[in-house]
C-alpha cells in the first residue's frame, strides 16, 4: 500500500490492498475525524469566538454554523433534543436501513464490508431522479462508532481515498464519485431523557458545480437532524442498546 494516503486525490488508478491494511488505514483516518468532531462539539459548547466558526442561524435549541476549510466550508448543526434520549437517537442515526426515511434522494445505502464491530465500509448511491447536485452520484465511505469515557457517542463518516475505493468497489455504472471529506455525529447524554446532538459535514460532490450550490447543499444536509428527531420520537428504542 502506498505510504501517502493522508487525503483523497482525483485519480483514475486503483489500489488493491489487504483487509488488514484497509483496517489500519481506516483506524488512522477515522481517529483524526473523531478528534475533529469532538473539537467541533467542544467549541460549540464552550462558545470560543476565535475558532473560525460563523453562526448562520440561531433559533431556540438549534444552531447552524460554518467554517472555511480548504476549498469548501464545514457546516455544523447543534440541537438540544428535548425528551429524546441518546438511546433513542443513536440507533436511528446509525441504522443504514432507515436512511431513505430521512433522505429521499438516496436510492441505495448498504454495507460493503464490516472490518470490526464498530468499523464498516458503506456505499451510498443517489439516482437519476435525485436533486441536481446529487444526481447520479455515489460515495464509498467508512463509518466508525466510538463511545467516550463519559458516555458520549461519536460516529465518524468520511470517504475512502478514490484509489482505495476503486480497488475495493469498482464503479459499475456512470455514477460520479463524490467525496465526503469529513462528517459525523457527537451525541451527548443529558438529564431528563434529553440529548445534545452535533452534526458536522464537509462535502465535495465532485464534477463541476458552482461553489454556492455546494455550500447550499451542505446547509441542507445539516438539517437532517430534524427529520431524525421525528423518526426517533416515533420509534422509541430505549432498550435497543
Amino acid at each position: 500500500m502506498p505510504d501517502d494516503m493522508s487525503s483523497p486525490a482525483p485519480c483514475n488508478s486503483s489500489w488493491s490492498i489487504s483487509e488488514d491494511s484497509l483496517r489500519r488505514y481506516v483506524h488512522y483516518a477515522s481517529e483524526n475525524c473523531i478528534q475533529e468532531l469532538l473539537s467541533a462539539s467542544d467549541s460549540c459548547r464552550n462558545g470560543n469566538g476565535n475558532d473560525g466558526w460563523k453562526i448562520l442561524s440561531l433559533d431556540g435549541d438549534v444552531e447552524i454554523s460554518k467554517r472555511r476549510s480548504g476549498s469548501f466550508h464545514i457546516f455544523r448543526s447543534r440541537w438540544l433534543l428535548r425528551s429524546v434520549s441518546s438511546k433513542q437517537f443513536i440507533p436511528v442515526a446509525n441504522a443504514i436501513d432507515a436512511a431513505k426515511q430521512w433522505d429521499h434522494d438516496l436510492v441505495e445505502a448498504r454495507y460493503i464490508k464490516d472490518l470490526e464491530d464498530n468499523l464498516s465500509i458503506i456505499r451510498l448511491r443517489f439516482g437519476d431522479a435525485s436533486r441536481p447536485l446529487f444526481k447520479n452520484r455515489e460515495f464509498i465511505v467508512y463509518e466508525r462508532r466510538e463511545t467516550m469515557d463519559d458516555g458520549t457517542l461519536v460516529v465518524a463518516v468520511a470517504s475512502l481515498p478514490k484509489e482505495i475505493a476503486a480497488g475495493l468497489y469498482p464503479k459499475q455504472n456512470k455514477a460520479i464519485r463524490g467525496l465526503l471529506l469529513q462528517s459525523g455525529w457527537v451525541v451527548e447524554k443529558l438529564e431528563d431523557d434529553s440529548c445534545m446532538v452535533t452534526y458536522v459535514v464537509q462535502l465535495d460532490p465532485a464534477g463541476w458545480l458552482p461553489k454556492f450550490f455546494v455550500n447550499w447543499l451542505n446547509t441542507k444536509l445539516v438539517m437532517i437532524i430534524k427529520n431524525l428527531k421525528k423518526l426517533a420520537q416515533n420509534n422509541p428504542l430505549d432498550d435497543a442498546i
